[in-house]
């Protein structure tokens, strides 16, 4: 039996945290595992608690007493690479957006956002996708699109697994990934499966061919 998706809510109004917890509460397959009203009681909390309490998403707000939703996302990577971050957000500022993708959140909606529009974003999240509020996808992708290779974007890769895609083919151990992008070394085994299924490969040789035969790592990369 698959285990429920559990996601961690750090939000400060407790109105729209008790909408939620409804919510949430309702839908199958997804549990609320824990809220907080500030970053900085998340954080302690993620560093401390019991594995089967790990959520495996956050739903972040940015807009936070004390240190802010973006502040503190360069810390839950820290702490919990392996956790995905969502954006539940009342701003839809191209700067705020930007900077949430550039640090790594697999997706950003705005609290106007339809209930059924979450619960499927956070379903697409865990699944390894990314969701994104649709009147600020053009302009994220019109931003982002020009620093990725036309081949990574139609396989979806992502600047993440291009970094490690890039290091295995300078001969790097995923001991020595993990060192150097200073995440752990299952998050490494998670970005090469991942890495694997969308380039339709089984190894490391074969990723790393086919991204050189597609424009996804430049051939002038190689030694």
């Amino acid at each position: 039996m698959q285990s429920k998706i559990k996601v961690m809510l750090v939000e400060d109004h407790p109105e729209y945290r008790e909408t939620l917890e409804f919510v949430l509460g309702k839908e199958k397959g997804i549990e609320l595992v824990s809220q907080f009203g500030n970053a900085e009681l998340a954080l302690r909390h993620i560093q401390s608690c019991a594995s089967d309490q790990q959520p495996d998403i956050i739903l972040l707000d940015i807009n936070l007493p004390g240190m802010s939703g973006l502040e503190a996302m360069p810390w839950f990577e820290k702490y919990r690479p392996e956790v995905k971050i969502m954006i539940l957000s009342q701003s839809d500022m191209e700067a705020d957006v930007l900077l949430a993708v550039q640090q790594g959140a697999s997706g950003y909606l705005l609290k106007s956002c339809k209930m059924a529009e979450l619960t499927q974003g956070i379903r697409t999240v865990y699944a390894g996708g990314a969701t994104l509020e649709p009147g600020l996808a053009n302009f994220i992708l019109s931003t982002l699109q020009p620093q990725m290779p036309k081949a990574a974007i139609e396989c979806n890769i992502s600047q993440r697994e291009r970094e490690v895609l890039s290091l295995i083919g300078d001969g790097m151990t995923q001991k020595q990934i993990s060192t150097q992008l200073e995440i752990s070394i299952y998050t490494v085994t998670d970005h090469l499966k991942n890495i694997y299924e969308k380039l339709k490969v089984t190894n490391a040789p074969q990723a790393i061919g086919k991204a050189y035969r597609t424009g996804i790592l430049p051939t002038d990369h190689r030694q």
